[in-house]
């Protein structure tokens, strides 16, 4: 069984280039660039954000299923 933990500099820095990478797809394709598909795309995108925020915070990973 693979038990590696990434430690918590590693995390955070995981979020912030992860917060970088929001911003700059905020202001290109979401709510920041005045467009009328801000509204579809930002949510998305936030949605996106929260889940792998919460991948590096709680150390999970969605894509394995067993």
């Amino acid at each position: 069984m693979n038990n590696r933990k990434s430690g918590c500099l590693a995390g955070l820095f995981k979020l912030f280039l992860l917060d970088k990478v929001f911003d700059w797809l905020q202001e290109r394709f979401g709510y920041k660039s005045g467009s009328c598909m801000g509204c579809g795309c930002g949510f998305i995108l936030m949605i996106m954000f929260m889940m792998i925020a919460a991948s590096i915070i709680f150390d999970t990973n969605w894509l394995r299923l067993f």
